[in-house]
């Protein structure tokens, strides 16, 4: 294994972008009681990146992860954005409030995946990362820039984390994205240790699995779901007047309607939503872990609460007679 699961046994990790203030500004107080309470409850993988906050979220973990904690933990964050100090740097970015004094620059290069991981480690107050991704090399970030990027991931971005992993900085090299479609291209050219998928092989979105999945799972990459609840839909259900986020955006109907069809049944059965959309990614043989990002103590402990709530076999069948699985999704 790559990742660690629990003192008990739950495959449940840590994801770090609420804690760097993501939608909404969180206390440094109730940041490090949410950290603390995963921690006491037997969590030791904890996932970050540069990106989350401008570098408030790698800050955030460092002052806590640091000694025994530290030594005990699976720690992961990314490389791919250099944060360059700005006084005048706006406070808001992208989803990010009360960001820290950053500019974000991308680079891929070596010398500035070198940089990148030196930053990190600075902030984190480590001496070293568990695992190390390649953050958002796909089109959905970079648009018409994509192909130079990828080109330069696999011929420049990937090899240097090779070198720094032979020197101990790192023991893991991944590639961290949204699109599977990228991950998929890239293990045609190179070797990865891991792939941290954000909300591709979800309860409500699978679109992983046909392609990407199988290839992992022949070639031993071991896979981390991040955004289980596909940015809040599959969290709060469709019901109420919250905004609807589907992957970091206003939902669309046809996602809406998917979802409440979904919530239908949990209603049925009496599963709660959360607690389906936690378990169900963990029964493919290339997931290793789940990957939760939470705000507060509550968030934490109801979905820890929510790994190992019983769900029937009828309920799992229900989905897929609905044809809201597809066949080939393994379930719990």
């Amino acid at each position: 294994m790559i990742f660690a699961p629990t003192a008990h046994g739950v495959r449940l990790g840590l994801g770090g972008a609420p804690l760097g203030n993501m939608y909404a500004a969180v206390d440094d107080g109730e940041a490090q009681a949410a950290l603390q309470a995963a921690f006491a409850d037997g969590c030791r993988t904890f996932d970050t990146a540069p990106h989350y906050g401008n570098g408030r979220s790698e800050e955030r973990f460092g002052r806590f992860l640091q000694g025994e904690k530290r030594a005990t933990c699976v720690l992961s964050s990314k490389v791919g954005r250099l944060l360059i100090p700005d006084a005048n740097a706006p406070r808001e970015f992208g989803p990010y409030v009360d960001v820290l004094p950053n500019i974000q620059r991308f680079d891929y290069s070596a010398a500035g995946v070198r940089q990148c991981l030196h930053d990190s480690l600075e902030r984190l107050g480590a001496a070293r990362l568990d695992v190390c991704y390649v953050h958002d090399c796909s089109a959905l970030t970079h648009g018409e820039r994509a192909e130079a990027v990828f080109r330069q991931v696999v011929d420049e971005t990937l090899p240097a984390l090779r070198a720094l992993q032979r020197e101990g900085s790192l023991r893991y090299v991944g590639v961290a994205v949204s699109d599977w479609r990228v991950c998929l291209r890239i293990l045609r050219e190179a070797d990865l240790d891991c792939v941290l998928l954000a909300g591709r092989y979800t309860l409500l979105d699978q679109s992983a699995l046909p392609q990407l999945l199988p290839l992992c799972e022949a070639r031993g990459v071991r896979i981390a779901v991040g955004g289980p609840f596909n940015s809040g839909i599959l969290a709060s259900g469709v019901k109420g007047s919250q905004p609807l986020r589907f992957n970091y955006e206003a939902a669309p109907p046809q996602w809406i309607a998917r979802a409440a069809a979904i919530e239908a049944v949990c209603e049925r059965f009496d599963v709660p939503l959360r607690a389906a959309a936690l378990q169900f990614p963990l029964a493919h043989p290339a997931v290793e872990i789940i990957l939760v990002g939470v705000k507060r103590v509550a968030h934490w402990r109801d979905a820890l609460a929510k790994m190992t709530q019983r769900i029937p076999g009828a309920f799992w069948e229900a989905l897929r007679a609905e044809k809201l699985l597809p066949e080939a999704a393994p379930t719990p």
